[in-house]
């Protein structure tokens, strides 16, 4: 397998260079994006006191980048389709790095949620930007070096919650954002010199004001939800409900546009399939499990047993290896298994991961007990992942940016959901860590009730080209 990652890439304009090195050089980058989604994890509170803000507010450090790659990466999917994979690539590094800058000189909450989504457009333009990439380089191979992308999410996963916990007791919580800017500008560079400049396969115009209708929907309903958390509110205000009831009609006109826009930024078509729809809605319910969990999870650490950051930091640790060596093994023999098979298995383990962490601790201490259900969580996501990245790809195979961006783009809005939803329920209860343990069981039961969905998936790409 190394041999064929290591031939030679042959693009327009581009020297020959070897596979291995692109994959690379896209993967430091996705790198990065996945650990800026968890570093800021075991930094919230800190934030919170340093800026002197509730919970529910002190989230949105995390939900404001998720709602940036909500609207990013399905819009920068399709730029990339225009523009070119290259350019939009070393583009969103410029954007990743001047933004963390800004966001590591943040004197209030609301300059740094400001700056948070402007480092989640460059950090969300990635993910199609660098699947693209690969996908041209490795043509009919492409399903396997995809699947490894699957091992790069959880090594940033694991370096993340360390690298803050480190970061805050050595120097302060504005360094987890200043790391960034060297790296950033790191692999931007050698984008610039190694990337290969592939030729655009699509054209036309893109639909900016269905991007702002996501933009809307999803921002809207942040508000409504996060305003629950705070004292005083009022179940059915309209005043206080109102951001909620703009983003639901928000979401109503979005929608509307993408069935009579000749080219949306979320294709009709492709919403309407079966087989299409019913993964969208499994990655949704996967990234509030998979994504959303393991920003909650050192909290949790901290507020119910009283672990230091880095210590909660830390228990991320051991899902974050077993994700990275069951990804790469799963990712290998994804046309063995099929799709099916290795998302059941997965999203058990998950489930089961995620209730064992809601439980009190039984005969081992509270680390260990923690950790064990955080494992689990991460074996399971290793298993799943690479089939739920590949399993629709061949709905549009000359459309891939647009696919990947999709399909990242459900999965951060469940994470988005999850996160709001359960930190302003927890700053409303007045039993805050029940609340939160609760939380992780109603997590485990959604992605139970979702697995069916599974069974109507085709399980292999040759099943899938069949099926259209």
């Amino acid at each position: 397998m190394l041999r064929s990652l290591r031939r030679p890439a042959q693009a327009r304009g581009a020297r020959r260079v070897p596979r291995i090195a692109i994959f690379l050089i896209v993967s430091m980058a996705l790198f990065m994006s996945a650990v800026d989604g968890t570093i800021v994890a075991t930094g919230l509170p800190t934030v919170g006191h340093a800026l002197h803000v509730r919970l529910n507010w002190t989230s949105w450090t995390i939900t404001s980048y998720q709602l940036g790659l909500v609207v990013t990466m399905p819009l920068a999917g399709r730029l990339a389709d225009r523009l070119g994979r290259k350019r939009v690539f070393l583009a969103a590094a410029a954007v990743f790095a001047l933004s963390s800058l800004a966001c590591g000189f943040s004197h209030s909450i609301a300059w740094l949620i400001a700056f948070r989504v402007i480092q989640a457009l460059g950090g969300g333009a990635f993910v199609p930007a660098a699947t693209g990439i690969v996908s041209d380089v490795y043509g009919e191979r492409r399903s396997q070096a995809l699947g490894l992308f699957s091992s790069i999410f959880p090594l940033g996963a694991l370096v993340g919650p360390i690298l803050g916990g480190v970061i805050i007791a050595e120097w302060s919580w504005r360094g987890i954002f200043l790391v960034n800017v060297p790296i950033a500008a790191l692999f931007g560079l050698l984008g610039v010199r190694y990337l290969p400049r592939i030729e655009p396969r699509a054209t036309g115009r893109l639909d900016l004001v269905g991007a702002a209708l996501l933009g809307a929907t999803v921002l809207g309903i942040m508000l409504g939800i996060t305003a629950l958390g705070d004292p005083g509110t009022r179940l059915f205000s309209l005043a206080d409900l109102g951001p909620g009831l703009i983003g639901i009609g928000s979401g109503i006109a979005f929608f509307y546009r993408c069935a009579h826009h000749d080219d949306p930024v979320i294709p009709i078509t492709l919403l309407r399939e079966r087989s299409f729809a019913a993964m969208n809605g499994i990655n949704f319910v996967w990234g509030a499990c998979a994504i959303g969990f393991g920003s909650l999870v050192p909290v949790f650490a901290e507020d119910r047993f009283g672990m230091r950051p880095l210590a909660a930091g830390t228990l991320l640790t051991a899902r974050a290896l077993g994700e990275i060596g069951v990804a790469a093994l799963a990712s290998i023999f994804i046309r063995r298994t099929g799709y099916r098979v290795p998302m059941i298995v997965g999203f058990s383990l998950i489930a089961g991961g995620l209730a064992l962490i809601a439980i009190r601790p039984v005969g081992m201490s509270p680390y260990a007990w923690l950790a064990l259900g955080a494992a689990l969580t991460g074996l399971g996501t290793g298993a799943s992942a690479p089939a739920a990245n590949n399993a629709t790809l061949q709905l549009a195979p000359d459309d891939i940016g647009a696919l990947a961006g999709l399909r990242g783009a459900s999965r951060q809005a469940g994470a988005i959901i999850a996160v709001a939803l359960t930190t302003s329920l927890v700053s409303r209860s007045g039993a805050h860590l029940a609340t939160l343990g609760h939380a992780f069981f109603v997590l485990a039961a959604l992605l139970m009730l979702v697995t069916p969905l599974v069974g109507i998936v085709p399980n292999t790409d040759d099943e899938l080209a069949s099926a259209l």
